[in-house]
């Protein structure tokens, strides 16, 4: 009997192993579920697939189409247009940008098997809407009408009418002709929600905006962000019965200013809300959490609050399904790729040298701000690194190329040609004016350089290295304070590639690979 005792205790004691060692091997879920900046997230389920668009303003091509089976891990599968228009501020023509503006938070639908995202632009002075019947592969149709309408939410209602519901402060909507090609002129156009924001607080610095729309069990629900004085991002929903109104509102959500984003459901009838959080100079990252829906009115969170461990029992793969090393093998480049601006297409090639990204200079500029055909990709945490090889027998007097991490306050290590002599150097604009902090000079053709970067706990710090043989690397210059600035950039520091002329055009730079890692050399960070 006691032989049969222990024997029992002994399964009893492998089971509970057992069971707690698959507890411990099983994942869920963690916020931020993308640690990168991914803003206004508008998202639709078509059947078990999930896609969601985002702003990515003046960067070509934009608004990413981003796709997910689990609401948690995505990869970008497409782009809504490859360039905005074509106007000074979008090439950096004659001191303009379009930094901080081009096309602003998008607004995604699927309607009778067609896929519909609009987006406006203060760049290109109109509201824009581009439909699919492939969102993954395309083509996109583009339709374009005046006037601009702010963060506009799309709207096919049940009887065939279509409308925008947008504005700031005072909530609008107005009817769009059939074909969508503009407003309908006899249509429905009033304010549905006066001072929208007014349900958060008396007191706001930044009033109601950034609609998204939805129509659950017979109702209409309008999502806004608004920013109460002295307080946070707060989400607000006002619902009525006809589209028209009258609405009712209350707030949404108040935490850590997690706010601006789509709600979605699942197959299996649970809901979830996606909203950003600022965070630095990362940019601005999304958050799940839980919905429900209790006496008509959306539930936020769990008792008011965004969990930091979901119920959703899949790890994240973070920013890796939207950012991406690249050899430079294949015709076309990566879709993590966004120029910064219009691209010139006559300056850049992958073919001219297989196997590299060539980045010739067609201009004369100033700085790597308004160098046009820089090539980015997003920075992510909670850190993230960025190297690349780069061949300069192609660069001629007067020429800079290199690695930048880009935003209005930007860094760069790279390489100046000057007097027939060639210098490794670090540039840091960390005041807002560039400045050289470092100059070594370089005696051979082909050269490494690398950006780690730290955003842990807001650290927002970048470190600048090079090597002349791809292992050893050195540190050079200072580190970079970054800085997440407005109104000048508007979004989270990018890796990027880039090569400009100061004195003639011609020169150009070779590409050999870009990698991209979720570690950095601790020692420095520290």
């Amino acid at each position: 009997m006691k032989t049969h005792y222990s024997t029992l205790i002994m399964l009893i004691a492998g089971f509970l192993w057992s069971s707690c060692s698959e507890a411990e091997k099983k994942q869920f879920a963690q916020n931020p579920v993308i640690f990168a900046d991914v803003p206004d997230m508008s998202m639709i389920r078509v059947d078990d697939t999930y896609y969601m668009s985002s702003t990515t303003m003046h960067m070509s091509p934009g608004v990413p189409i981003m796709k997910s089976k689990d609401l948690v891990n995505w990869e970008i599968v497409n782009y809504a247009y490859d360039t905005l228009a074509n106007n000074e501020a979008l090439r950096l023509e004659n001191g303009r940008n379009a930094y901080g503006r081009g096309s602003w938070a998008s607004s995604l639908r699927y309607h009778e098997d067609t896929f519909y995202i609009s987006t406006f632009s203060a760049t290109s002075g109109k509201t824009h809407i581009y439909k699919t019947t492939n969102i993954e592969k395309g083509p996109w149709e583009a339709i374009t009408f005046e006037p601009v309408l702010h963060d506009n939410s799309l709207f096919f209602d049940d009887d065939g009418k279509v409308y925008m519901i947008y504005g700031g402060g005072d909530i609008r909507i107005v009817e769009l002709k059939e074909d969508l090609s503009g407003i309908k002129p006899d249509g429905i156009n009033r304010v549905i929600i006066p001072d929208a924001g007014k349900v958060a607080s008396d007191n706001l610095m930044l009033h109601a905006e950034g609609s998204q729309v939805i129509k659950h069990n017979g109702k209409y629900y309008v999502f806004n962000i608004t920013w109460p004085r002295g307080g946070m991002r707060t989400v607000v929903v006002h619902r009525a019965d006809q589209i028209t109104g009258p609405y009712e509102g209350k707030v949404a959500l108040k935490d850590r200013g997690i706010a601006q984003g789509s709600i979605i459901d699942t197959p299996e009838g649970e809901w979830y809300a996606y909203m950003f959080r600022d965070y630095g100079s990362v940019g601005r990252i999304p958050y799940i959490m839980p919905m429900k829906w209790n006496d008509g009115w959306p539930v936020l969170g769990m008792d008011g609050k965004v969990p930091d461990t979901l119920d959703i029992p899949v790890k994240n793969i973070g920013a890796s399904g939207i950012v991406t090393s690249d050899d430079f093998e294949d015709d076309k480049l990566a879709l993590a790729w966004q120029w910064n601006h219009n691209p010139d297409n006559r300056y850049w090639s992958l073919t001219e040298r297989e196997g590299y990204l060539r980045l010739t200079n067609g201009r004369i500029d100033e700085n790597v701000e308004q160098t046009r055909n820089t090539l980015t990709q997003r920075t992510f945490g909670p850190v993230s690194s960025a190297s690349t090889l780069v061949d300069v027998q192609g660069m001629k007097d007067g020429d800079v190329a290199g690695l930048v991490a880009l935003q209005n306050r930007y860094g760069f290590v790279g390489v100046k040609m000057s007097n027939g002599s060639r210098s490794v150097v670090m540039v840091s604009a960390e005041t807002e004016e560039p400045v050289e902090l470092a100059t070594i000079p370089l005696e051979q053709d082909k050269i490494w350089l690398k950006i780690d970067c730290d955003f842990r706990n807001r650290t927002d710090k970048a470190w600048f290295y090079y090597s002349l043989n791809g292992s050893d690397w050195k540190k050079i210059g200072e580190p970079l304070q970054m800085a997440y600035t407005l109104p000048q950039h508007f979004m989270g520091y990018r890796f990027g590639l880039f090569s400009f002329a100061t004195k003639t055009t011609g020169g150009f730079v070779d590409f050999d690979h870009f990698k991209i890692s979720d570690e950095i050399i601790e020692e420095v960070a520290d």
